[in-house]
Parts: C-alpha cells; sequence; structure tokens
C-alpha cells in the first residue's frame, strides 16, 4: 500500500479471501462474538475457512483474560482455538515494556490477570503498590470492578517520574448489558491526575501488530474487524490488508465518511465475506459501478440507482465519497442513497 496515496474505493479478488490470504487476523468482540454468543455465520465462516487451510488468529486489545480463557470460551461456542491463536495487548505491551527495562524488573500493575500474566512470561515482576518501587507502571482493563484506589497508585507512580505504558486506550467495552468505559476512560484519570501520557501497545498503534505478525508468522496477513479507529487503522499503519465486517459498531455511514487511515481493502456484511470473492468497482462515466449499482457524487449529497445485493451498492458508493473527499473525510449527504440500499 502507497501510504502516500489514499485508498479510493475498495479493491476486488478473483479468489475467495481465505484462499488469498494465509493468516485471518480476527477481531473477536464484534466480529466472532458479541458478549457470550457467537455472531450469526461465524462458526461456520471460521470453520470453513479453517478447513480450507487458513490460519485463523484471534487479536484483541482487551488485557482482561488470559490467552487460555479466551481460547477457551471460542472453543465453547464452536470455534475451536489453542492459546497460542490468540493475541493480546497485554501481550504486545508486555514486551513493549520488557525491551525497555531489565529482566526482573517490578512492575505496578493496573489491570487483570491477562496483564500480570503476560508480564511474568516477559520475565516482568507484577506489584501493586507505586511504593514498591516499580520501574515501569501499566494499565490495561480491568473490568468493572476496578477499585478506584488502583487508579490511584497509578497516579502516584506516574507523577514521581515512573515510565507509564498502557494496553490500549479504548474509551469503550461492549457488554451484554450495554457500552461500559474501557480502559482508555481509566487512563484518562491518570492522564488527568498527572498530565503524563503513556506508552500504548494496543491495536492501532505498531507495538500490536509488531506482536502478531510475532507470534502468527503471517506471510500474507487479513486484518478482519468492525471498528475504523483499531482494526481497519491497524491494518493501515501496518501496510496490511483488510476485511470490514458490518456485525459490530461501525455503520455503513461511518464508512462512507471515512478518512484514509479508515478505509478498508474490502467490505463485507459478515464473516461469510471470508469466503467468496470481492466484486471489483469500476468507473462508470461520472461516478462508479459493483454488481447492479452506480454510485456518483453532486457537490452536496451522494447518489445510488440500481438493483441487487446492497453491498455492492455500498462498495460503489464508497468509491464516489472516497475519490470525492481524497485525503479528508467525506462531508457529502449520504443518507438518502444508504435509504435505497437498505442499509
Amino acid at each position: 500500500m502507497n501510504r502516500q496515496t489514499p485508498r479510493t474505493r475498495p479493491s476486488g479478488s478473483e479468489r475467495p479471501l481465505h484462499t488469498a490470504y494465509d493468516t485471518a487476523l480476527l477481531d473477536l468482540d464484534g466480529v466472532v462474538y458479541a458478549g457470550g454468543t457467537a455472531i450469526a455465520h461465524a462458526v461456520e465462516s471460521l470453520g470453513a475457512a479453517r478447513d480450507a487451510g487458513m490460519h485463523l488468529a484471534y487479536v484483541t486489545n482487551n488485557a482482561l483474560r488470559t490467552p487460555d480463557a479466551v481460547a477457551g470460551h471460542l472453543t465453547e461456542l464452536g470455534v475451536p482455538a489453542q492459546p497460542q491463536d490468540v493475541i493480546t495487548s497485554a501481550q504486545a505491551v508486555a514486551r513493549l515494556i520488557a525491551d525497555e527495562v531489565p529482566s526482573g524488573s517490578k512492575v505496578l500493575a493496573i489491570g487483570g490477570e491477562g496483564l500480570r500474566v503476560a508480564l511474568r512470561e516477559r520475565g516482568l515482576v507484577p506489584v501493586d503498590s507505586a511504593d514498591d518501587e516499580p520501574a515501569a507502571v501499566v494499565q490495561g482493563y480491568g473490568g468493572p470492578e476496578l477499585a478506584w484506589g488502583r487508579l490511584a497508585e497509578a497516579s502516584l507512580a506516574v507523577a514521581r517520574g515512573v515510565p507509564w505504558y498502557a494496553s490500549n486506550t479504548d474509551l469503550t467495552i461492549p457488554s451484554p448489558r450495554g457500552i461500559l468505559p474501557g480502559n482508555g476512560a481509566a487512563v484518562a484519570v491518570v492522564r488527568i491526575a498527572t498530565g503524563g501520557e503513556p506508552k500504548v501497545a494496543g491495536k492501532p498503534q505498531p507495538p500490536m501488530h509488531r506482536e502478531t505478525i510475532l507470534r502468527t508468522g503471517a506471510r500474507r496477513p487479513l486484518v478482519v474487524g468492525d471498528r475504523l479507529d483499531t482494526d481497519i487503522e491497524g491494518a493501515y499503519a501496518g501496510e496490511v490488508d483488510s476485511l470490514l465486517v458490518f456485525t459490530g459498531v461501525t455503520t455503513p455511514a461511518q464508512l462512507v465518511a471515512a478518512e484514509p487511515r479508515h478505509r478498508p481493502t474490502y467490505l463485507a456484511a459478515d464473516l461469510r465475506g471470508l469466503l467468496t470473492p470481492q466484486p471489483d468497482v469500476e468507473p462508470e462515466g461520472k461516478g462508479f459501478q459493483c454488481g447492479g449499482w452506480t454510485a456518483s457524487a453532486d457537490s452536496d449529497r451522494l447518489r445510488v440507482e440500481g438493483a441487487g445485493d446492497p453491498y455492492d451498492g455500498l462498495r460503489a458508493l464508497c468509491a464516489a465519497a472516497w475519490t470525492a473527499a481524497g485525503d479528508s473525510a467525506c462531508e457529502l449527504d449520504a443518507g438518502k442513497a444508504l435509504g435505497q440500499l437498505g442499509l
């Protein structure tokens, strides 16, 4: 990918994606499952991709659970997985810290068991108090039970000049009861108290991509996600291809308006998109054509006409919007066009 040339349309692929790429780097929440339940078509699609020889790796910014726990959950849902198939932001931040402090150093760990296990894996010693003379302080998602006193310990250590790290800075996290504050919200508390800024490892930052490639050995990876600002931006930063699915947080309207770093290579309704070729989007008159749809951009709005698969129409609409916007986010009105597509 040429980072100087913004993507102006989704790409096509004559081959099904699960045969065109050797490894799928799959986000979990919003892609494979929602809360404790598998998303529709996920189990069957991943099984077919795996049976055809594609390596499946599960990449999550959630630092709370250990890879063993995540793999166990996936297996229960019908997606067989081993702990080595799971890559977490806790692992990425632990490697980042281990590269910068001596082996055996104490690290003030503000988070759950997943973070502590990852630190021990790198030869570091988790501690609980700023008075334990830590060489670093790290924050990872600790669940809704995270005590305010833990944030106080982190703030004391950072104010004393201890190097500060965060597994990720996602402001929110989904739950069966709704959207909850994520690790980024807890990081913001310490930022406000200290004026400091942590080194961040998780998606979309390079340490997470590095950890993923090191652990999977992927040669031609495909990032699969539902979020533009973590999954797709992480793929952009790592200069690898991506597939956006609409089973999580991103809406078609947000995709149409996306700035260059948030524009995926491919898009699909759900994980069945892994098993199919991707249609080409071609110039057509003053607009773009995909399947039975043609889309164009006027001075104030986007237009679409035709019939067929609505996601072909969305592909054409993205091409019109992204071309008009260039290296910026598209501000043209897409509401009526998306309504015509039923999206």
